[in-house]
């Protein structure tokens, strides 16, 4: 993966690390920890890079690590597919794969400690009554009747919560910091909850789980990390971070730090598993790897290439104050991509019949040589079969033109691309007046590439043989919300765009019949369009558009 020089705030506090010998041998230990209970977007795909270079450009370590500390929503699916995502994105990790679950002995372990030095204490409140006693932000907590237990107490109890010999709910383990702290996870997080459920990793009953919040701080320290990097929404649960690591005897020296930066949002789209999940489950969505989601699965299937998502990432860089970037932007560096990779075909999404009346009798087709990638000449050149019958987009023809319009109308003359000029003589309608059929003539000495030099022409469109074809089914996949979409996790799912798939069929130039799962072609004038490997049949090519050709956005100069 190429590295680009663009210092942030984050490198800056490792450059000062390594300048004042924080750690040992100036080593930088990043990780990325995503929890098993759904598939990645791009944000996590932001949060991941940003953790893989940070190791890479400073000759550092990278882990994944699963917070499997939730057994109730996780699921093996989740792990192997966000594996599976990672790789393709470009995140390798060798040996360094970790889970939460295979130090849940070591954190029973430091709750211990934290209980036996009067940290922690076992409660017995309800959870109604725990956020009722937690206060509000302009009002202190009050401390519960359970917080003054002895330790020895507290101890006893909670060996028996481990033991599983209490009921689920009946009492929880809490950090016993302050109750009128300004800061509502300062106010006696609870840190172990009861769970009688065996854990889908390493497959032991336990019955009690860690709460994130706690478990977090440990996975780092004991995993070694130095730079435990986050998004801005944990920068309230900094100080009990902190708070765990400065009370346990082991992480007294080297410890890791939190480091906070701003997440990805993109306009247009949903973030967020919660309401992706629903999508899914739903059915508005066809599972966790729909194109029109901003799932890495869904945008690997859409058509999105990795190189193009890092190139997004490292454009839009580091930052601490949450913003929203355009959608149009993430399809600038999709196209971006895309534009020299890529070959280039005919493709009609809504065809309209054009008979060259003039194609001579005895011949049923002509061959034409095209250039594959105009820009790309290494591609090399296919052939493309000219017939008596053709497809033209219903678009490229207007019966009465308005002003400026150079495509097809009665009378007009323009080039079909590659092939000839061809003029519109005559119009068929059927019973109800829709335009069925245009009879054409075509000019034989106006052949693309012979060296023509003659009158010149305004318009040129694209086409395909009716007679030798591929029929294709194509999905036009449009933004899940319309522009300045307001929503909330009541309504959301009514918000959803009825158009963000279009299903529409047409006919495409004998080439693509060979294309693969996830092969992606430029269609010209349509977009970009990426072969579907869910709904692609034998005998049935589905396409994706991946993005379409011209897009409002424009990067910056700089």
């Amino acid at each position: 993966m190429e590295q680009k020089e663009r210092p942030n705030f984050i490198t800056n506090i490792i450059d000062e690390d390594i300048q004042n010998n924080v750690y040992t041998d100036n080593r930088v230990h990043t990780r990325f920890p995503p929890e098993p209970n759904g598939y990645l977007h791009i944000g996590h795909a932001k949060s991941s890079l940003l953790n893989y270079r940070l190791a890479q450009k400073y000759d550092g370590l990278f882990n994944l690590r699963f917070d499997d500390t939730n057994p109730i929503k996780e699921e093996v699916e989740f792990v192997e597919a966000i594996q599976k995502d990672l790789h393709w994105l470009g995140v390798e990790w060798g040996d360094r794969l970790f889970f939460a679950s295979s130090y849940f002995s070591e954190m029973v372990a430091y709750a211990e400690e934290l209980i036996q030095k009067g940290l922690a204490y076992v409660d017995e409140l309800s959870g109604e009554e725990i956020r009722a006693y937690r206060g509000t932000l302009t009002k202190p907590g009050k401390n519960s009747p359970y917080r003054d237990r002895m330790p020895d107490e507290n101890l006893k109890l909670f060996k028996e919560m481990v033991a599983g010999k209490h009921p689920e709910e009946s009492m929880v383990l809490r950090a016993k910091i302050d109750m009128a702290s300004p800061n509502m996870n300062m106010r006696d997080p609870v840190i172990y909850r009861i769970l009688h459920v065996e854990h889908p990793n390493t497959h032991e009953e336990w019955f009690v789980y860690p709460m994130y919040d706690f478990a977090h701080p440990l996975e780092d320290a004991l995993e070694g990390i130095t730079h435990s990097i986050c998004t801005l929404e944990f920068e309230d649960h900094r100080p009990f971070y902190d708070w765990v690591l400065d009370n346990l005897d082991d992480y007294q020296k080297e410890r890791p730090q939190q480091i906070e930066f701003a997440k990805l949002n993109l306009t247009q789209t949903i973030m967020g598993k919660r309401y992706l999940k629903q999508l899914v489950d739903s059915g508005i969505a066809d599972g966790w790897d729909d194109p029109r989601l901003p799932t890495i699965s869904g945008l690997r299937r859409r058509g999105y290439t990795p190189e193009s998502i890092q190139n997004f990432c490292e454009e839009i860089g580091v930052a601490k104050a949450n913003s929203t970037v355009d959608l149009g932007m993430l399809e600038h560096f999709v196209r971006d991509d895309l534009k020299l990779k890529t070959p280039r075909y005919n493709a009609v999404l809504n065809p309209l019949k054009v008979t060259i009346t003039n194609f001579p009798e005895d011949q049923e087709v002509e061959w034409l040589e095209v250039q594959t990638n105009q820009e790309v000449p290494e591609m090399g050149t296919h052939r493309v079969p000219f017939t008596k019958e053709l497809y033209i987009e219903k678009e490229d023809f207007m019966e009465v033109p308005v002003k400026k319009y150079f495509r097809l109308f009665p009378g007009n003359e323009v080039r079909l691309r590659g092939a000839y000029f061809v003029t519109c003589n005559e119009v068929v309608k059927n019973d109800e007046g829709e335009v069925i059929e245009l009879k054409c003539t075509y000019d034989p000495e106006t052949k693309s590439g012979s060296g023509f030099t003659g009158r010149k022409v305004k318009g040129t469109i694209h086409w395909v043989s009716a007679e030798n074809n591929v029929p294709i089914e194509v999905h036009l996949l449009n933004p899940l919300l319309e522009k300045d979409t307001e929503f909330d996790s009541e309504n959301f799912l009514e918000k959803i765009n009825p158009d963000s798939r279009v299903v529409t069929h047409g006919y495409g130039e004998p080439e693509i019949k060979n294309m693969q799962t996830l092969e992606k072609a430029q269609f010209i004038r349509n977009g970009y369009f990426s072969v579907d490997p869910k709904y692609s049949k034998e005998d049935q090519l589905v396409f994706n558009r991946v993005v379409e050709l011209k897009s409002s956005w424009r990067p910056t100069k700089k």
